[in-house]
């Protein structure tokens, strides 16, 4: 009798309950691959400032949307800044839409201070994607689709319609992009509840959620004096007036990061100021004339206000101590956002808050405290136009490194950031509320 192997039935169903769970993790994995395959596509589109490539952007976006069957629209506000206006029906067309927003261009590089190209989208042995637009903010775009993707696989409807935007131009200020956009009649048409756009990473466990933002006032300080020998000492040359100026706003500068340094104080509730630029000296074929003093010299500041700062006292110090007339100074804001704050409720008074803060709790996440972001996006443009909108981009774990090189986003951080949009976009498209609609307001 030849020798075998015999199993009992508990046996061999424990066997094909093995191999079910096996391939249920491989079909698992294969769909993990392709969505940071799609994701690695996207990066890969040259959208880099000052000459993004709008258009196979638009091109690409505009084939996942086809894959899901979602109305598309390209608006084209400006000539070469196609604007991509997709839509999911909702099932009752009398509630307000809610708006996913995101930026399709991205920040320049310096490819040499890069571990690997920001253009690959290499993925290292860690999981972690490394790319211009990883966490700025083509992750956020590309979670949207793949939210819907799930979303769609899973038989839900929205009740609501769900509008995804994807604007240019929000590095370069939003004039071309999502300001012109939000002044459209297409936009006006669309009645948009409540608007999503971008956030921050955190370092932390919890995901940070913004509900305004500090003003840009992008300023231009000039002096100007008497030109000179290199060798003479003068009373208010260009470089000395300016020196005097740049020192000035140094401590106060120094201040208020003082401030931030002690805790307790958020970075979007103190003013932030940063030289980016100085330009002064007399080139020459070998450089600068080193034997002569200028007559014109000036300095470039990103200074960031916080809603709760008083803006006019702030503009005082300016023309007082800053570039005082009786100086030889002037100056120019090459951008200056002011008016009343615009602030988004994030408290119980706002549905959609409530609505946020649960749906990332279902999703196995929480949020942090609401904050005031640090920067400037787009959504102060839905904002000043009275829609309310949230920066928040789902990332936890991670360091902030907008702008910064060798900025990254690990695979499955951004695989969970999709759940945590499938929570969101079902919660804000199931509420049957009719609160934002245009007969309210």
């Amino acid at each position: 009798m030849g020798s075998g192997i015999f199993f009992t039935f508990p046996m061999v169903l424990l066997l094909v309950l093995l191999h079910h769970h096996l391939c249920l993790s491989a079909v698992a994995d294969d769909d993990g691959d392709a969505i940071v395959s799609r994701f690695q596509e996207y990066l890969r589109i040259n959208t880099v400032q000052p000459k993004p490539d709008y258009y196979k952007a638009v091109d690409f976006i505009n084939s996942q949307a086809k894959s899901l069957s979602l109305e598309s629209q390209t608006i084209e506000l400006v000539k070469g800044k196609p604007l991509l206006l997709l839509k999911w029906v909702g099932s009752d067309p009398t509630l307000p839409a809610l708006l996913l927003n995101s930026h399709t261009d991205v920040v320049p590089f310096e490819e040499s201070k890069w571990t690997h190209h920001p253009l690959h989208a290499h993925v290292d042995h860690r999981g972690d994607i490394y790319a211009r637009g990883s966490q700025d903010m083509k992750c956020v775009g590309m979670q949207y689709l793949e939210a819907i993707r799930k979303l769609q696989a899973s038989a839900f409807r929205p009740l609501r319609s769900v509008y995804l935007s994807f604007v240019p131009d929000e590095e370069i200020g939003g004039h071309d992009g999502a300001e012109m956009f939000v002044q459209s009649q297409v936009f006006k048409s669309l009645d948009i509840a409540i608007v999503l756009d971008e956030g921050l990473p955190s370092p932390a466990e919890s995901y940070r959620v913004f509900y305004g933002e500090r003003s840009p006032w992008w300023l231009v300080i000039k002096a100007k004096g008497p030109p000179g020998h290199g060798a003479k000492l003068y009373d208010n040359s260009a470089m000395e007036n300016l020196l005097k100026s740049i020192e000035s706003i140094r401590r106060f500068r120094a201040s208020q990061f003082d401030l931030l340094k002690a805790g307790g104080t958020a970075e979007g509730d103190v003013v932030s100021v940063n030289m980016v630029f100085l330009k002064a000296g007399t080139p020459s074929p070998t450089g600068f004339v080193m034997n002569l003093q200028p007559s014109e010299a000036e300095a470039g500041f990103d200074i960031r206000v916080p809603p709760n700062v008083d803006s006019e006292a702030l503009e005082r110090r300016l023309v007082e101590e800053w570039a005082p007339a009786a100086r030889n100074m002037s100056f120019e804001f090459k951008q200056k956002l002011s008016g009343e704050p615009l602030l988004t409720a994030a408290d119980d008074s706002n549905p959609w808050w409530r609505l946020l803060e649960t749906a990332v709790k279902e999703a196995g996440g929480r949020t942090s405290k609401p904050e005031i972001f640090p920067a400037s996006t787009d959504a102060r443009y839905f904002r000043k136009a009275g829609v309310p909108a949230f920066g928040f981009s789902p990332i936890s774990n991670t360091p902030s490194l907008l702008h910064d090189h060798n900025e990254y986003l690990g695979k499955a951080e951004y695989l969970k950031g999709i759940n945590v949009y499938v929570s969101i976009i079902k919660a804000y498209a199931s509420f049957e509320s009719k609160i934002g609609s245009r007969d309210e307001l």
